[in-house]
């Protein structure tokens, strides 16, 4: 069992962990056959989708997807996401399963801009669903040739009458071929650059919307590429005003980069209590692996990581549901640290297992193959790096203290 210590911090409070409870009880008695399925359909499009279509259904069956939306639309917290709740929720799920913290990730990501930004009449045809398992959701933002850079997108919409006409690609999408629907981003010209670009929710049968490819990757989840060829939506899809596409994805971003450090915890500590087994258990001559400085000092390495990632994602969750404000610098830091130190103590973990660690299907080998996406998606570890910097310079200049 992994350590719990960390739900007595004062960062957390009675209903966090009461949802820890209920995660660890659904973990254990809903989602192990749902982990056989995801294990036996490895990179099979068909099966894989239809494990992942199963998390969400039981996911929304048990109450857990509430996290993803506010108490008015069938969510959790009133008024607003609750980040503690979204990132214990991807660090419990991700200690089990990564296709069970994918699915739960993207149910938040691809309604978090409805939430922030939608109408009344927006949430109230998306959100209800979406915490209840009934639809899938997903964000498309990247593209080939602007991943880290938003401003750079070339998928363009143009109004059409009442509605609008998108056109251009989109790729690396999770559930790509999945989804009910989409938030996009495309660029609408009311200004250049990031200024320029507005945010839809297209939904899936969309005429005009196609799924070109499934991207096969190294940790099987649906991943593919979007082409909008003409695809017509209604005015009712604009989400927000024409040209604050980029400030609602960074919006929504602020939230969800440090749940993306929360999954990267839930592997590292998964790793770390298999090789505390296996230290134990293995025998090197007559001692056990553990019992040798080296194993000890690689597993001081790991602990200290593990509980320094701890502190700086609920440090970024806990600052942004208590203060409302911009925790760019926070989410940054918890993104960045987390998810390198997670590949660390995964590193570490496969070699303190020795040959059994690079077995196809052993558990720290999945982890291995898990963790590296993490250090990319929702912005790289080098982008992280000149936020935090750019973040920390101009509060030094400006006086304000640490950072905003």
């Amino acid at each position: 069992m992994a350590d719990r210590s960390f739900l007595s911090w004062p960062f957390l409070d009675s209903g966090h962990r009461a949802l820890a409870a209920d995660l660890e009880s659904f973990c254990e008695s809903v989602l192990p056959p749902l982990v056989d399925a995801e294990h036996a359909a490895g990179h099979d499009d068909g099966p894989l989708d239809a494990a992942a279509r199963s998390m969400v259904a039981a996911m929304g069956e048990a109450g857990l997807l509430a996290s993803c939306v506010p108490a008015e639309f069938g969510g959790a917290v009133p008024g607003r996401l609750d980040v503690r709740r979204l990132c214990l929720s991807r660090e419990t799920l991700a200690r089990r399963s990564g296709l069970a913290d994918f699915a739960f990730a993207m149910q938040g990501l691809g309604t978090g801009s409805i939430t922030l930004h939608g109408t009344d009449d927006q949430k109230r045809r998306y959100l209800p669903d979406v915490a209840a398992g009934r639809r899938i959701a997903a964000f498309a933002i990247s593209e080939r040739e602007a991943g880290s850079d938003p401003g750079a997108m070339t998928t363009a919409a143009r109004r059409d009458g009442t509605g609008w006409v998108l056109d251009g690609e989109k790729t690396w999408i999770s559930n790509a071929g999945l989804a009910d629907h989409y938030v996009v981003f495309a660029r609408t010209g009311e200004a250049p650059g990031a200024g320029g670009i507005s945010a839809f929710i297209v939904p899936a049968d969309a005429p005009g919307l196609t799924v070109s490819e499934r991207i096969p990757v190294i940790a099987p989840h649906p991943l593919g590429t979007l082409r909008f060829d003409g695809c017509r939506v209604g005015a009712e899809a604009l989400l927000g005003e024409p040209g604050t596409g980029f400030k609602i994805a960074m919006g929504t971003l602020d939230i969800f980069r440090s749940t993306v450090g929360a999954a990267a915890l839930g592997f590292a500590r998964r790793a770390l209590d298999e090789t505390l087994a296996r230290v134990d258990a293995r025998k090197i001559g007559d001692q056990a692996l553990a019992d040798y400085q080296l194993t000890q000092g690689r597993l001081a390495d790991m602990a200290v990581d593990v509980d320094t990632a701890a502190l700086l994602v609920y440090r970024a969750a806990w600052t942004k549901d208590t203060t409302g404000a911009r925790v760019t610098r926070e989410a940054s830091m918890a993104k960045l640290h987390a998810t390198e130190a997670a590949q660390r103590v995964i590193d570490g973990a496969v070699q303190l297992h020795g040959g059994t660690g690079v077995v196809s299907g052993n558990t720290v080998e999945r982890l291995y193959r898990e963790i590296r996406a993490l250090r990319i998606y929702e912005g790289t570890s080098e982008v992280q790096k000149l936020i935090i910097a750019g973040q920390t310079l101009r509060a030094a200049r400006d006086g304000s203290g640490a950072g905003a």
